[in-house]
C-alpha cells in the first residue's frame, strides 16, 4: 500500500482530524449516529488534539457522536467467581483506557464543543471483558464504525490487545498480552514502574471484529520507535498473523498515514 507521508505526527494528526470533522458534519446532516473507533496511547493522540481544534473552529454538535474504545486491560474477578473469569481495571487508574478515552478524547472534545454539544458518557463505550461477545453485536446494531483508527505495536505488531498469531475471524475477547506488547505499553503508560506492573490480560477487539465493522480504517504510524512497523504495514497485501496490524490491509477503504521520522526509521533497517 502506498503511504501518505507528513512532516511530524501533527501535520498528520490535523490531516486526519480534518478527515473525521467532515465525516461528522455530514452524519449530522443525514440525521445519522457517527461512530469513531479509537486506540489509546501515544500513535493517535496528535488526531485527538487536533480534532478538538477541529471542532472548536467549526462549532461542532458532537450529540451524533459515539466513540469505541478498542481495549482494556483486566484483571482476575474476585474470589468466589469461577476460575478464569476477569473484570476490568479501576478506570480511574492512569493506565485505563477507559480512562483515556474519557479524558483524553471526550474530555477534550467536549471541552471544544461547550455545553450541551458534547458526547454523553453513555456513548464513551468499552468492552467488558465479563461479557466480550456483547461488543460486536452492539457495535453491528449501529450499522458499524464510520471510521476507526488504527496503530501497530512497535514490537510485535499487536493491534488494540491482539497478539501474533490470533486469528483472522477473532472477535472481542480476553487475551492473555504477549511480552514486547507489554515491554510497548510501558512507553505508553510511564506511570507504570517497571514490567511487572503491566497487566498480564486485556480485553480487546478481535482481528475479524475491526475487518468486518469498519467502513473506513486509518493506519497511523510515526516517529523513529515505528521503523519495523512501517515495513511491514507498507508491503502488507493482506492479513498477516505474525504482524496483527496488518489487518488494515483486509479492512474496506484503508489509508496508511506516517510521518517522515517512521518512514526514514523503516529505510535504515531495509538497507541494513
Amino acid at each position: 500500500m502506498s503511504p501518505i507521508v507528513f512532516p511530524d505526527p501533527e501535520v498528520l494528526g490535523r490531516k486526519v482530524a480534518a478527515e473525521i470533522a467532515v465525516e461528522v458534519e455530514e452524519a449530522a446532516r443525514a440525521g445519522r449516529t457517527y461512530v469513531l473507533g479509537c486506540p489509546g496511547g501515544r500513535s493517535a493522540a496528535s488526531t485527538y488534539r487536533a480534532l478538538a481544534d477541529e471542532v472548536a473552529v467549526r462549532g461542532l454538535d458532537l450529540g451524533n457522536v459515539v466513540i469505541v474504545m478498542m481495549d482494556e486491560y483486566v484483571e482476575p474477578a474476585p474470589s468466589g467467581f469461577r476460575e478464569g473469569e476477569y473484570r476490568a481495571i479501576d478506570s480511574e487508574l492512569p493506565h485505563s483506557c477507559l480512562r483515556f478515552g474519557r479524558v483524553e478524547i471526550v474530555g477534550r472534545l467536549n471541552a471544544a464543543a461547550g455545553p450541551g454539544r458534547g458526547i454523553t458518557a453513555e456513548r464513551l463505550w468499552a468492552p467488558d471483558p465479563a461479557d466480550p461477545g456483547a461488543y460486536d453485536r452492539q457495535i453491528a446494531e449501529l450499522g458499524g464504525i464510520d471510521l476507526f483508527l488504527l496503530a501497530s505495536g512497535a514490537g510485535d505488531g499487536h493491534i488494540a490487545f491482539n497478539p501474533a498469531g490470533s486469528a483472522a475471524d477473532s472477535r472481542t475477547r480476553v487475551v492473555t498480552l504477549g511480552e514486547q506488547t507489554r515491554t510497548d505499553n510501558l512507553a505508553t503508560f510511564p506511570t507504570f514502574g517497571g514490567l511487572e506492573d503491566v497487566p498480564r490480560h486485556g480485553v480487546t477487539v478481535g482481528i475479524g471484529t475491526i475487518r468486518t465493522q469498519s467502513k473506513r480504517v486509518v493506519m497511523v504510524a510515526h516517529g523513529s520507535d515505528k521503523g519495523k512497523a512501517v515495513r511491514r504495514l507498507a508491503q502488507a497485501e493482506g492479513y498477516e498473523a505474525d504482524w496483527p496490524a496488518t489487518v488494515f490491509a483486509d479492512c474496506a477503504h484503508p489509508s496508511l498515514y506516517l510521518d517522515q521520522a517512521a518512514v526514514a526509521a523503516s529505510a535504515a533497517l531495509t538497507s541494513l
